[in-house]
């Protein structure tokens, strides 16, 4: 879905709902913060500063860090281990340090493991990190990935459908960890997502897309009660 005129702002220390109909542009516009796509207009900017031509890996060092609508986790590496690669975003070796196990390499693996630990503990999942990750079953594997994005130490989160596949328990959870890493970490958060229950809930402000274009910004309140957006997305049957 291409993209027309997006005005997609996130304050920091907030929680931002981008919300739409399927084929919106919502993950097409994460995938443009994010670098992924280029965008032939327009600017993408990151506390001051203009990222519209840095390359994704950059913009990754930056702190704008995210995760995909389908889970991608190391399914032959352990929880640990997969929490360590997000860690090793900035790690201070190069290939011949790694190569030849100097002195700064294993003081780095050392800061990334505890750096995983703890973040592995923030989602609950520290009992379970010598465990190879295909052993979680899926609600634990979504907490795996978002702990290993946790780790790439961000200052803007993008979450793509998060709770996608989670039962209502796992959901519930979702949304006090999603407010644990606002609050807690002081993690800006910017989220995908259709379960509006959990949307509602959670967000400081929402943003919905229709067919590529903003229809609506504002408090989930007032999304609520936007006859576009309900006419658009909710649903006649959410009057």
């Amino acid at each position: 879905m291409a993209l027309c005129d997006v005005d997609f702002r996130v304050v920091q220390g907030t929680i931002t709902a981008l919300i739409g109909p399927n084929g919106a542009g919502k993950t097409t516009l994460l995938n443009v913060v994010s670098g992924l796509v280029e965008c032939c207009s327009g600017t993408v900017g990151l506390l001051g500063q203009d990222m519209t031509r840095v390359p994704a890996w950059a913009r990754a060092q930056a702190g704008v860090v995210r995760t995909f609508q389908n889970l991608e986790v190391f399914t032959t590496m352990s929880v640990l281990e997969n929490v360590m690669t997000g860690a090793h975003r900035d790690v201070r070796y190069g290939v011949l340090g790694a190569l030849f196990k100097t002195p700064r390499y294993f003081l780095e693996e050392r800061r990334c493991r505890a750096l995983a630990e703890e973040k592995l503990e923030f989602v609950g999942l520290f009992a379970e990190r010598s465990l190879p990750a295909w052993e979680l079953p899926y609600g634990r594997q979504r907490l795996l990935e978002l702990a290993r994005a946790l780790a790439a130490q961000p200052q803007i989160l993008l979450l793509d459908e998060p709770a996608a596949g989670l039962n209502t328990r796992e959901t519930q959870a979702l949304a006090g960890l999603i407010r644990r890493i606002r609050d807690e970490l002081n993690i800006t958060v910017a989220i995908v997502e259709h379960d509006m229950e959990l949307i509602m809930r959670i967000s400081d402000a929402v943003t919905v897309l229709h067919f590529g274009q903003v229809i609506a910004s504002g408090a989930p309140f007032e999304i609520q009660k936007n006859p576009e957006v309900i006419a658009a997305y909710l649903g006649e049957d959410a009057r």
